[in-house]
């Protein structure tokens, strides 16, 4: 025997085997529609008896294995089905003949046979026949299954009548040596008569009558004649048949311990037998791990745990620990025959599925391990690869997964030896998508965001290598792109610098020809094979979203009064809710962005790769509002550290806006990068509010820029610094004009002027203004400009009380500032300059360098809603400087402090008459004054 059956299973040594095969030219469609309805009829009860037959079909079956029906009555074909199409009653003759030939070859072992025709009707198909059933079409076939009974009952004569016949002891007869193939041309010449060669011959015939007991479904009997029959064969050390004898014994208990099966078929194997205990005979497992025979009372072998009753009523019943032992003694005489590989390979294969039963897998690793070096003749690839599949499925039915996946990728290996003509690169890529979960590997990139890494890397990025290539020799290029983007991604820690730039250039090979999408791809089986985004190239660490420029940002309206518009609401606690709304609260941005206008996120990356690293069409992925997002490329050095990359797009609707994380082209893989999926991610929030369309106001004014700044700007503000230089009693006019830069027109202007209130209070109106005609113009539509005019007059009271000399220095200097700011600006603390000013600065009244002046700034406020008020604020805040020159006399000068009038409302200034000068009279200079905006 040379080819192994590795579906071999223990309870496999009481069914019949029955071939099932096609004569002459039939559909392999049609074949296997009526094969699968004829397997159907597995089991059948005899009539008037408590016994079943259980039946094994093949629909191939190598005639070498039958010579061996006598060493062990399952491997012999014992029945024969065909199948055929005839359509003409000329044709039957020539069917009925190749019917006979295909007889004769398994007829010395053949009970009984039957030929199934479709097609032939008349009078040929009318004619009663016991071997042959007419139907006219495989549709209108309705008494298969009757007749496949029929066909079993009549074995099941022939069965019973052989078992008696060499059941029963006839004295003085001489009973024949059964022998195997190979045996046959030892035993020539050998003494019949003697008592060595007659135990031979008894025990090798109570193990064949053992058999038939088995199959017939007398299991009791066959427990007592394969015990006579060990007696016997070890007496006269026939090890080979020994063997068979105790495996017969183990098949025959493990057959009692679990009626279900240890093959793992679907259902429960209905067992009855004669001589067996009705608790025996109803016993069931509905699983492959467990027999129930008491609720409750189980061990981790499946079986009860008190089996003394069980055993000692069926006599002869092995336990389930001596039935490994036996298998392992059969084995041990099996392996001193080298023409008995297969058969100590398949009973490898038995005692294992029964150890799996009874989780005992490290012996079930022995046994495994055994069967690996069994050494066969010269196999076949296809019988190679068979052989490491099955070893594998075995491997994985005792729970050694990195095991089994070891002999799966072995047998993918053997589909495409260089010895085969045609490689099976598909069945090749299937065997390798089995063996992933094995080595700890999904191909769900989502698996390696979840914690640490598991499994052996380097077996993992060879087993990718391999999918990569099965897939490009397949033909499918987009199933490389896939599965190398997947090894870049997630092993990229484990690459060396070198492999990292090979896998990179591969990519891009493989690019060129198919892009990388974000689209499944089936796999051949049918499973969906996820995308893989690139979130490792670049590594984002951090994500912000960015608020507008002070210039654009939109603002509360408010009143001429400052007061704005009230957004109290009423205090309601619900502790249901109460935790989603904080959830909420720390994903929304308290700023908003404006429909129309460009928003920005800031992302902070870095490079892992050793080489340059370019990403292309880098945008974000948003949702809420219809967003346009505005690609960007950027080109990272190698290695480098956080670099802040800036990406901006325009929200096109309102609403509220979600940042859902960005996208990427990296070496032709195009990447959607979420943001829940990148671990370690750093986020202040990734929802902001989107508020509509608003005006967009530029203004600009008459007067000259200033060189310095009055305040530093608060961050809400938008603010330009002016100079103007004035006398008192002067008038100076100064003209704002306001442009309207953005597509929205502006509806509402309002001018208003505010004192900034110190400890030193001044009284005064300074600016006027009229806006009747500017008003006129609005609404101001988008590319309009309007101006207005703002009339700057300086007037001023010099009287002052004596008492405010007090802060006088000889040589001191004390300045009071008003600093003036627009109603968007916070109020700044008054500037004091208390340095001391020499002679000869002071002979300089021109010079600019000593002068304090008024400021204004002409607000450019962009980003007000529709319908909102503009306020424009020019606020009176002179700083007077006053001094003092003196003609002729060396006394210093001296600065003159301005204080408040509070009876006139204007500052007043100290009389002359206070500061004598012995030569010339005083004299007081050009009055200085500063105006801020």
């Amino acid at each position: 025997m040379s080819v192994p059956d590795y579906m071999q299973c223990a309870e496999d040594h009481q069914t019949l085997l029955v071939v099932v095969q096609p004569v002459g030219i039939v559909s392999e469609e049609n074949f296997f529609r009526i094969y699968k309805r004829i397997s159907s009829v597995s089991q059948v009860s005899v009539r008037d008896s408590q016994r079943v037959l259980y039946i094994r079909y093949r629909h191939h079956y190598p005639p070498e294995n039958n010579e061996w029906g006598d060493f062990q009555t399952h491997r012999k074909v014992v029945g024969l089905v065909t199948i055929t199409d005839c359509f003409s009653a000329k044709d039957w003759p020539q069917t009925f003949e190749k019917f006979h030939v295909q007889k004769e070859l398994y007829g010395a072992t053949l009970y009984d046979s039957r030929l199934f025709v479709f097609g032939l009707q008349g009078e040929i198909a009318e004619q009663p026949r016991t071997d042959v059933a007419f139907y006219p079409s495989y549709e209108d076939c309705g008494t298969v299954e009757k007749r496949i009974e029929d066909f079993i009952e009549s074995l099941f004569i022939v069965l019973e009548s052989k078992r008696l016949d060499r059941a029963t002891d006839k004295s003085g007869d001489k009973i024949p040596l059964l022998c195997v193939p190979f045996e046959k041309k030892d035993f020539v010449g050998l003494d019949t008569d003697s008592r060595h060669y007659k135990k031979r011959c008894q025990g090798r015939m109570r193990k064949h009558v053992g058999d038939l007991c088995l199959q017939a479904g007398m299991l009791q009997d066959s427990l007592v004649h394969y015990h006579m029959s060990v007696e016997l064969l070890r007496s006269v050390n026939d090890f080979l048949w020994l063997g068979a004898a105790l495996e017969g014994l183990c098949s025959a208990s493990v057959i009692y311990h679990y009626p279900a099966g240890t093959g793992g078929k679907a259902g429960a194997r209905r067992f009855q037998g004669s001589s067996l205990p009705a608790e025996a005979a109803n016993r069931h497992r509905p699983g492959a791990q467990e027999v129930l025979i008491d609720p409750g009372a189980l061990t981790t072998n499946g079986i009860n745990p008190d089996t003394s009753t069980e055993i000692g009523r069926a006599k002869n019943c092995l336990s389930p620990e001596d039935i490994i032992d036996k298998y392992k003694e059969a084995i041990s005489y099996y392996s001193k025959y080298k023409n008995a590989g297969v058969i100590e390979l398949e009973a490898c294969v038995k005692a294992v599925r029964v150890l799996a039963i009874q989780k005992r897998s490290m012996e079930a690793s022995e046994f495994l391990q055994n069967a690996v070096y069994i050494n066969l003749r010269q196999l076949s690839e296809e019988e190679k690869i068979q052989r490491y599949s099955v070893l594998s499925e075995l491997y994985e039915l005792i729970g050694f997964h990195r095991k089994s996946a070891f002999f799966k990728r072995v047998a993918a290996m053997q589909c495409v030896a260089p010895s085969i003509s045609e490689p099976g690169w598909r069945a090749c890529y299937k065997l390798l998508l089995e063996t992933l979960p094995g080595y700890s590997l999904s191909l769900d990139p989502q698996d390696f965001n979840k914690g640490t890494h598991r499994g052996w890397a380097a077996v993992q990025m060879r087993l990718l290598h391999e999918l990569v290539y099965a897939s490009r020799r397949m033909g499918n290029p987009a199933l490389s792109v896939r599965h190398l983007s997947f090894l870049l991604q997630t092993m990229l820690d484990f690459l060396s610098d070198q492999e990292k730039k090979d896998v990179t250039q591969s990519l891009e090979n493989y690019t060129s020809k198919c892009p990388g999408t974000m689209e499944l791809i089936a796999l051949p089986d049918g499973l969906p094979l996820p995308p893989v985004p690139f979130t490792k190239l670049p590594i984002v660490r951090r994500v912000k979203l960015l608020n507008l420029p002070a210039s654009l940002r939109p603002q509360k309206m408010k009143s001429l009064l400052g007061q704005s518009v009230s957004t109290k609401s009423p205090f309601i606690y619900s502790p249901i809710v109460a935790h989603g709304r904080g959830e909420e609260r720390s994903k929304k941005i308290d700023f908003q962005w404006v429909q129309g206008d460009v928003c920005e996120v800031q992302l902070m990356v870095y490079n892992p790769m050793p080489f340059e690293l370019r990403v292309e069409n880098m945008g974000l992925l948003t949702g809420g509002v219809e967003f346009e997002s505005l690609p960007a490329a950027l080109s990272l050095p190698a290695e480098s550290g956080l670099y802040p990359v800036t990406l901006v797009g325009v929200p096109q609707t309102a609403g509220t806006i979600t940042v859902h994380g960005y996208h990427t082209t990296v070496f032709g893989v195009f990447s959607d990068c979420l943001l829940d999926h990148l671990p370690g991610v750093k986020t202040s929030g990734c929802t902001v509010e989107v508020t509509p369309a608003l005006p967009r106001l530029q203004a600009s004014t008459s007067l000259p820029r200033s060189a310095h700044s009055l305040q530093p700007s608060s961050g809400d503000e938008v603010s330009t610094n002016v100079s103007v230089q004035l006398y008192n009693g002067e008038t100076q006019h100064l003209v704002v004009k306001l442009e309207n830069i953005g597509m929205e027109p502006l509806e509402k202007l309002e001018v208003t002027s505010k004192i900034l209130t110190t400890k030193e209070k001044l009284y005064g109106d300074f600016l006027s203004w009229k806006l009747e005609e500017t008003l006129a113009q609005f609404p101001l539509q988008p590319g309009k400009v309007a101006t207005f005019t703002v009339s700057i007059k300086v007037k001023l009271d010099f009287s002052c009380q004596e008492n405010l000399l007090q802060d006088l220095g000889d040589d001191g200097i004390s300045v009071s500032g008003f600093p003036l700011c627009s109603p968007f600006r916070q109020v700044v603390r008054p500037r004091v300059d208390g340095k001391a000013v020499s002679a000869a600065e002071s002979s300089r009244p021109g010079d600019p360098s000593h002068v304090k002046r008024w400021r204004t700034n002409p607000e450019r406020k962009e980003g007000r809603s529709r319908g909102e008020t503009l306020h424009q604020t020019v606020e009176s805040g002179p700083v007077l400087q006053l001094w003092l020159l003196c003609a002729g006399a060396p006394v210093s000068p001296r600065l003159l402090r301005v204080c408040p009038s509070p009876a006139e409302g204007l500052p007043a200034l100290l009389p002359p008459p206070l500061v004598r000068c012995p030569s010339q009279p005083p004299c007081i200079c050009p009055l200085q004054s500063i105006l801020c905006n």
